[in-house]
Formats: C-alpha cells, sequence, structure tokens
C-alpha cells in the first residue's frame, strides 16, 4: 500500500511538472544556452534553438548574433524593438539560421523603441552566407562585411541561412561612409537554401535591400521611403526574383536600384546577373527638385552588372535607365535588358555614357508596352502587399 502511494505521489508530481512547463509563456530556449532577456536583448547565440515568444516585446539594445550552429526563431506576431542606435542590430553568422514566421496578419516587426521614430534608430538585419562572391575573380573569396565585421562568401551556392516570411524592417540603416552602411535587410553571400519572401524595408537611413553577391532568391520585397536607394546589388549576386515594389517618399530618397557587378574589378566573375519578372519603381517624379534629388534614377546600372527582368513599370524618374561603363555596356540588350516596360513621368527614358565619359545610345536596354502590370496593380500597392505593410 505504501509503495503505492509513493507510486500516485510520483505520477502527480510528474504530471504537474508537465503541466506547468506546457502553460509556461516564457522565451523556449530548450536546446540553447543562450539566455533571454526581453528588457536587454542582445549577445551571442553559440548553441541550440532560442524561440521568442510573441506575446513579448524585445527591447534590442545591442549586438544580437546568431553563430555557426545555432538557430534564432520568430514566430508571427513577434515585435523587437531597437532602442540602442546604429549598435543594435541583429546579425547571423555563417553557418548559423535565423526562421521569421510571420504571416500576413501577423507579421514580425523590428523597428525603432524610441518615443519619436526616426530613419537610422537601430542598425537592421545582416545575414552572412557561404554562396560565391566576386571580389575576388572565379567566386572562391571571402571577405569581411562591411557592417558587422563577419565572413561571408564561399563555394556553397545552396547554403542556407533560414526562412524569413513577413517581416518588417522599420526605421533602419545608417550611412557612416562610403563603404560602411547599414541597410534595412544586407545579404552578405546568402544562398539560394535561404527563404526571403514578404520582407518589407520602411522608412530606413540608407538602401532597403542590398545584395552583396551570393545566390538567394526572393519574392515580394517592398522598399518604401529609404533614404537611399530602394534596392541595391553588387559583388556578383545571382537570385530569381519575383514582385518587387519599391516607392521613394518621405522628401527624400536616391535611385530606384543601384546595380553593379562589382566597383573594383568591372569584370570580375561571377557576374553580377539577376532575375527580375514583375517590378515597380516609382521615383519623386521627373521634375523634382535636382537639389533634393541629385540622382533621379530609376535604375543605374553600371560597373559591368548584367541582369534580365521582365513586366517592369518605371514611374516618376528623370531617368528611368541610366547605363555606365563599357563592360556595362557590352550587355545591353543580350544579358542586360528589361523587357514589357512601361514608362510615365520621365525626362530620359534611357541614358549612357563609357568608361570615357562618351554618350552612347543605349536604348535597347529595355522594350516598351504600354501594358506593364509590374508589381501587380502599376504603380499603385499591389494587392499582395496589403495586410502586413505600413505606410503604402
Amino acid at each position: 500500500m505504501k509503495n503505492s502511494i509513493l507510486r500516485l505521489f510520483g505520477i502527480l508530481a510528474i504530471s504537474a511538472s508537465f503541466l506547468t512547463s506546457c502553460s509556461s509563456d516564457d522565451d523556449n530556449s530548450p536546446s540553447s544556452t543562450f539566455e533571454v532577456n526581453p528588457l536587454d536583448f542582445k549577445g551571442q547565440i553559440n548553441d541550440g534553438e532560442v524561440i521568442l515568444n510573441a506575446g513579448t516585446v524585445y527591447k534590442l539594445t545591442g549586438r544580437l548574433q546568431v553563430n555557426t550552429g545555432a538557430t534564432l526563431t520568430i514566430p508571427a506576431g513577434t515585435r523587437i524593438e531597437g532602442v540602442g542606435g546604429t549598435a543594435s542590430f541583429i546579425a547571423v553568422a555563417q553557418g548559423g539560421k535565423i526562421n521569421i514566421n510571420g504571416t500576413v496578419s501577423n507579421p514580425v516587426v523590428m523597428t525603432s523603441g524610441l518615443a519619436v521614430k526616426a530613419p537610422g534608430d537601430w542598425g537592421g538585419l545582416v545575414i552572412c552566407g557561404k554562396a560565391p562572391i566576386n571580389r575576388v575573380t572565379g567566386g572562391a573569396s571571402t571577405a569581411q562585411s562591411e557592417v558587422a565585421e563577419l565572413t561571408y562568401g564561399g563555394t556553397t551556392a545552396a547554403d542556407n541561412s533560414g526562412t524569413i516570411r513577413y517581416l518588417r524592417l522599420e526605421y533602419c540603416g545608417a550611412a557612416f561612409n562610403s563603404e560602411k552602411e547599414f541597410n534595412g535587410l544586407s545579404l552578405f553571400g546568402v544562398g539560394s537554401g535561404t527563404t526571403v519572401e514578404f520582407v518589407q524595408a520602411f522608412h530606413g537611413a540608407d538602401d532597403g535591400f542590398e545584395f552583396f553577391g551570393g545566390t538567394v532568391n526572393t519574392s515580394n520585397l517592398v522598399a518604401f521611403g529609404n533614404e537611399d536607394d530602394q534596392f541595391d546589388w553588387t559583388e556578383g549576386w545571382i537570385g530569381t526574383n519575383t514582385n518587387w515594389y519599391g516607392k521613394v517618399s518621405f522628401g527624400k530618397g536616391n535611385r530606384g536600384i543601384e546595380a553593379d557587378n562589382f566597383e573594383l574589378g568591372f569584370a570580375n566573375t561571377p557576374l553580377s546577373n539577376p532575375t527580375i519578372n514583375n517590378m515597380t519603381l516609382v521615383g519623386p517624379g521627373s521634375t523634382a527638385s535636382s537639389a533634393t534629388y541629385p540622382e533621379n534614377d530609376g535604375l543605374k546600372l553600371r560597373r559591368g552588372t548584367r541582369g534580365i527582368m521582365n513586366n517592369v513599370v518605371i514611374s516618376g524618374w528623370a531617368d528611368a535607365f541610366d547605363v555606365e561603363h563599357d563592360e556595362t555596356i557590352a550587355g545591353v540588350g543580350t544579358s542586360l535588358k528589361a523587357t514589357n516596360v512601361t514608362i510615365t513621368d520621365f525626362t530620359n527614358k534611357s541614358k549612357g555614357k563609357n568608361t570615357a565619359g562618351t554618350t552612347v545610345d543605349v536604348s535597347s536596354v529595355f522594350t516598351e508596352t504600354t501594358s506593364a502590370t509590374g508589381a501587380g496593380n502599376g504603380t499603385a500597392t499591389p494587392t499582395w502587399a496589403t495586410g502586413w505593410t505600413t505606410g503604402l
């Protein structure tokens, strides 16, 4: 009888423990030694998986880094607020993973935690992968990221840094100098095994999205009101993309797209050569002040970049296509072209100059139509962007 009673108490104790663990709403990091402090959210995640709690607001006070072999999982509805200036950012190192599992009605939001929000209130999201870059021709090189100072690049084209779905990045970014810039989302050598879709970069202090080499593919990206370029690529990025919507706002901004192969090696391989289907770029207006908008270009294509684009709407730019340098011009109309393009409110549909600075005809960089839909709804907000974005 005594043994039966002891066994009964043992079963009840185990059951109570199980119920307590299941009912806890604390951050779930059973396989990681990292300790989450929502009021001082920073540090190095070195092992296991850290799963955040959607019911908690996390105050990002410094650098949060996900290292090799570790995973950070962020459920739908989670809010992370940067409060430490550009010292506050999230970085994923080579071999680390981030899984952002937002939904259309409940996106993950990374934003400013200040009472009065402004561009540059925090750094942004930086991901470093092992896919090829072209800082040394041939694509086998690695480099240090211009922010976060992490290694990126390599030979693993299908490298997987995680999954990002339904994410809003607000009020981040900073331009320290021409070689060091925080963007909304910075992708350094990120591989094609990584998923990036339904992401908005909103009112950042530099570029919305920037690709530094790699092979990552994207879909359904919104860049709105970022103070430099809405989209930027360099260092041999090769990716397939669908549904990009970029728009200048808030009285400040630069180009819709700034596209390079590599600034120190225009012919370095692999060549930057993305494919983009269904894209809209809306500028400040073709007659906007040149003092406020000195580089009023829909697409600046230079330094040897390639790229194939289709179903494109370009509106409100002084120059729809601005093409520079011999290596870039060599691809015009073949490996560098946009088809089914509708251009409205422009000064020049295209302009070009070679490396010597001589004006050249680059009009074959695009073919025109009157019926392009761009990202889905012409210059207006596409239907796929409703419900999870802001400001549109």
